[in-house]
C-alpha cells in the first residue's frame, strides 16, 4: 500500500451546463445524508421534481460565478494541493466527494 495524503473536498459540477448541473445535483441530493428522509421520498423529491425544474437556474448560477479556469472550488482546491506537495514528499491527491474528480479515482 502506497502512503500519500487525499484531500476531499464537496464538489462542482464539470462545467455550468443544466446538463452537467443535473448530474452533479442528482449525485448530492440523492445523497442520504444530505437529505435525510426515506429514499422513496428523497427519489419523489430529487428526481419527480428538483432535477425538472432546478438545473437551468443553477446552471445560470454558476456561470456568474465560474472562473476561466474553472469551478472556483475545483481550482482553489487545485491550488492547495499544489502548495502542500512543494512541502512533503509524498503524494497529495485530490477528490470530491460529488462529482469529478470522485474518491474512487483519487484513492487508485
Amino acid at each position: 500500500m502506497k502512503k500519500g495524503v487525499l484531500l476531499v473536498n464537496l464538489g462542482s459540477p464539470d462545467s455550468t451546463s443544466p446538463k452537467d448541473v443535473k448530474k452533479y445535483l442528482g449525485e448530492f441530493l440523492m445523497d442520504k445524508r444530505v437529505i435525510d428522509v426515506p429514499l422513496w421520498a428523497r427519489t419523489l423529491l430529487v428526481k419527480g421534481i428538483v432535477l425538472n425544474t432546478r438545473p437551468k437556474k443553477s446552471a445560470a448560477a454558476y456561470q456568474k460565478i465560474w472562473w476561466d479556469e474553472g469551478s472556483p472550488l475545483i481550482v482553489l482546491s487545485e491550488r492547495l494541493r499544489d502548495k502542500i506537495d512543494e512541502h512533503t514528499s509524498i503524494p497529495i491527491v485530490l477528490s470530491m466527494r460529488y462529482g469529478t474528480p470522485n474518491i474512487k479515482s483519487g484513492l487508485q
